[in-house]
């Protein structure tokens, strides 16, 4: 299909309708727009052959996740979230790497494979958590504040990983172990002083026009990840920087509901662009350690997680209830499949494996946390209170 227009129209429809049938099943959306791409991509039926361009849009989304992340991460608060949620974070994903990257040499994957994948797998979904926590203020506001925590917490240390996983293969360890780490440095440096003394000036001229300040907000992402991506750092690393700079904003939070519409819709073409490199025929052999990576995942975590919430001086039923929605993958384990795949650092059977493990822990996951928990799509009018 050649005709650009036509392609995305297709996509969009398709998407819209498997979203749908993912709601009525109560599932996550993102795993509607990956299947979406396996249905009609090049393996399935074959209507959209060429994603490449469908690609480079589904970037856009990726650093709107980004940002919006970081957006909402006032440098106050992070040392006051770093703080609270450090070790529970630490030890957590530490333990699920360490199981992960077991199996992984089980299996016979190579150690740098290995490693990737229990970097991708220990993380939580955290646009999956956020959207089942329950609409109650009381419940929401103490389960809320400790989830976002911990997510944002893991997001931090998921950044971390993309300077490095997404920096080439033949990068030498001199560069990744000193040039990188300053070039990060002045990246942000150059943010603060930018969003400070021209960013801010310039929307503070145009509070009263709110198209102008979202499309400002809109150009400073894109601009920094750009940016970045000139200098040698992955897009995505821009992307968050930009964000956490301008988060010392009083308008941060404003602009970051009204852009959520926007990073959602990116998004799907991200998901989609995904799920049609998903080639079902070549992976006969990750079945098995995928689905036992997935039953491992969403067991040990939540498990673990009301353990260490216990040690803390949470009630017993209140982190018990933590662990569970803290069990989904996470969608940095997508990003990270991208950012790791492109720079030549993990295979393609490696990749396909996180894909899978991925998609199969938000399965369960969501599935356990509507079924036990208070969530706004609940099967009971008490489930969703």
């Amino acid at each position: 299909m050649h005709d650009i227009f036509l392609a995305i129209s297709v996509v969009i429809v398709c998407s819209a309708i498997m979203a749908w049938i993912a709601s009525q099943g109560r599932q996550p959306i993102i795993l509607a727009y990956f299947l979406c791409g396996i249905i009609i991509g090049p393996f399935g039926l074959k209507l959209i052959p060429d994603v490449s361009l469908l690609e480079d849009i589904s970037h856009f989304g990726v650093a709107l996740l980004l940002f919006l992340a970081g957006l909402v991460l006032h440098p106050d608060r992070l040392w006051k979230f770093f703080r609270v949620a450090a070790v529970a974070t630490l030890a957590g994903c530490s333990l699920v790497a360490l199981l992960v990257f077991a199996v992984c040499l089980g299996f016979g994957y190579n150690i740098m494979d290995a490693l990737i994948i229990a970097i991708a797998l220990m993380f939580s979904s955290t646009i999956l958590v956020i959207k089942l926590l329950p609409t109650t203020t009381l419940h929401q506001r103490r389960m809320g504040s400790i989830c976002i925590a911990i997510l944002i917490a893991e997001d931090l240390i998921a950044v971390a990983a993309l300077v490095f996983l997404g920096a080439e293969a033949s990068t030498t360890r001199m560069h990744l172990l000193i040039a990188l780490p300053i070039t990060v440095l002045l990246l942000i440096a150059f943010a603060v002083a930018f969003e400070q003394f021209v960013l801010r000036k310039m929307m503070r001229k145009a509070d009263r026009y709110n198209e102008v300040l979202v499309m400002l907000c809109l150009a400073w992402c894109v601009g920094m990840a750009a940016l970045s991506k000139t200098v040698g750092v992955p897009y995505e690393v821009g992307a968050f920087v930009a964000g956490v700079a301008m988060a010392r904003g009083k308008i941060a939070l404003i602009l970051s509901e009204q852009l959520k519409p926007l990073r959602d819709f990116f998004l799907m073409f991200f998901f989609f662009a995904l799920g049609s490199a998903f080639d079902f025929t070549q992976i006969g052999n990750a079945w098995l350690p995928a689905s036992l990576l997935a039953i491992m995942i969403v067991t040990v975590r939540p498990i673990w997680f009301r353990w260490l919430l216990q040690r803390v001086g949470e009630e017993p039923a209140f982190a018990k209830e933590m662990g569970l929605r803290l069990g989904p993958g996470s969608e940095f384990a997508l990003i990270i499949v991208v950012a790791a795949s492109t720079s030549g650092h993990l295979g393609t059977g490696a990749a396909q494996l996180i894909q899978l493990t991925t998609m199969l822990t938000m399965v369960a996951s969501s599935y356990i946390v509507v079924i036990k928990c208070p969530t706004p799509i609940g099967s009971s009018k008490m489930q969703r209170d």
